[in-house]
């Protein structure tokens, strides 16, 4: 199957989801740097505490109601308020009105809006998907990922400062383009048998407990955990490592263009060389290991991802961390889809929301890891840390190990179970007079 078959919802979902992710990639660390300024450094971490929990809370509310009242409720939802609070936002913080408060509130609003919004767009995704295609979803979704996170940085670095109200005016308009593009030409997609289930909080609380007490669903998060444990290295020990331990050299070959680089710059080297090979290469990712099963897929590339990790931890090489950023990118590519597609195939269909939903904690705990890594590497030598990088890799292998052969036999009972055809893209029809976003 290539892209052009693919069903039109999630064709839609990925030009939308591009540009979510450019936006919040674009505006959340100058939303950051702008709370700073305003109150302080101290005070500005705090307000960010409270927002990146807001984003949480609402993730799981967001979840829970996806799945009672579908999925294209919450997503346009989320579209409509990010347009009301982007275009608020840069009237706050525009010549005619600035105020820190209201500025405070909306990005809070906007998070959270946005966190109740995800689990009802990753859960369409798998709506409309099947199988045999979702290695291909999510191979372009992982694609446009860093393509997004690419054109927000640059975009978001040029245009903050004198233009920042221009940014949020301008991320107001593309919201409320994608809010209409969700409300005309996407479907519904949730099974009717998870708009059966009660609402309500009592009935949210017994949801979620029930994925809590999933074990497959739980060996899957522990999976996640361990690869996300070695991806956010780059971010904290291996940093903080280059800058105190890479001594100034000199890239034979390239003197020219690079006289000399430390470890801040090798750092910035090796995430530059990242993005490029993700950027260019993650579109072919079917092609290039079109020979491999899913199972080799995944276990040679968690390998080759921790391997490339691990010499990171230890080498003062240029080339030689080169060569690993090289090695760690191709299993990146490898492992990214094959995991996402596992993740997809064994959650339950009817609770598909509140399991993406808890399945977001994913990334929190990643990062939690790598904060305490650093502290962990004060006291381990870097041929230590090393050695924790391979078993984290060591236990992701061994968990997927575990789940391979399930995903198989649910595979084939679902091939033997008759199938409702995927929803029919959305017909455009004309604006009703009233508001009708969330009918």
């Amino acid at each position: 199957m290539n892209f052009r078959q693919l069903h039109p919802n999630i064709k839609l979902r990925l030009g939308i989801g591009f540009v979510q992710r450019m936006l919040g990639i674009m505006l959340m660390p100058l939303m950051v740097i702008h709370l700073a300024t305003l109150y302080g450094a101290a005070a500005a971490g705090v307000l960010t505490m409270v927002v990146a929990a807001a984003g949480i809370a609402a993730n799981f509310v967001g979840g829970h109601l996806a799945d009672v009242h579908g999925r294209k409720p919450l997503m346009v939802a989320g579209e409509v308020g990010a347009t009301l609070t982007f275009a608020l936002l840069a009237l706050a913080n525009s010549p005619w009105w600035q105020s820190g408060a209201a500025t405070f509130v909306l990005f809070l609003l906007n998070t959270a809006l946005a966190g109740a919004a995800t689990p009802a767009a990753e859960a369409m995704m798998i709506d409309v998907s099947t199988p045999e295609n979702r290695q291909l979803v999510y191979t372009v979704n992982y694609w446009s990922i860093n393509m997004a996170f690419t054109a927000g940085a640059l975009i978001g670095g040029f245009f903050y400062g004198e233009h920042f109200a221009l940014l949020l005016a301008g991320a107001a308009a593309l919201s409320l383009a994608t809010a209409l593009v969700t409300w005309w030409r996407i479907a519904e997609s949730a099974p009717e048998s998870a708009k059966d289930r009660a609402s309500g909080v009592p009935a949210m609380l017994r949801g979620y407990l029930a994925v809590s007490r999933d074990r497959v669903f739980l060996r899957l998060v522990g999976a996640a955990i361990l690869t996300r444990a070695i991806e956010v290295q780059i971010g904290y020990y291996i940093a903080v490592r280059l800058a105190d331990d890479f001594p100034e050299q000199a890239l034979a070959g390239l003197e020219r263009w690079f006289p000399s680089v430390d470890g801040v710059a090798m750092l910035g080297i090796l995430r530059a060389v990242n993005t490029v090979l993700v950027v260019g290469f993650a579109l072919f990712a079917a092609s290039m290991f079109r020979r491999l099963s899913d199972r080799t897929r995944l276990y040679a590339g968690i390998a080759v991802f921790t391997a490339g990790h691990m010499v990171l931890a230890v080498s003062n090489s240029g080339w030689v961390l080169i060569a690993a950023a090289v090695v760690f990118t191709l299993g990146e590519i490898a492992n990214v889809p094959v995991k996402q597609a596992i993740l997809a195939d064994l959650v339950d269909p009817a609770a598909r929301t509140k399991y993406l939903a808890a399945y977001g904690l994913v990334p929190r705990v990643g990062l939690l890891i790598g904060s305490v890594c650093v502290t962990v590497g004060a006291f381990l030598s870097p041929v230590g840390m090393s050695l924790l990088y391979g078993a984290f890799g060591l236990g992701a292998i061994l968990v997927y190990r575990s789940l391979l052969p399930l995903r198989a036999s649910r595979r084939t009972a679902a091939e033997h179970e008759p199938q409702a055809a995927p929803p029919a893209a959305a017909t455009p029809a004309p604006v009703p007079a009233q508001n009708g976003a969330t009918s």
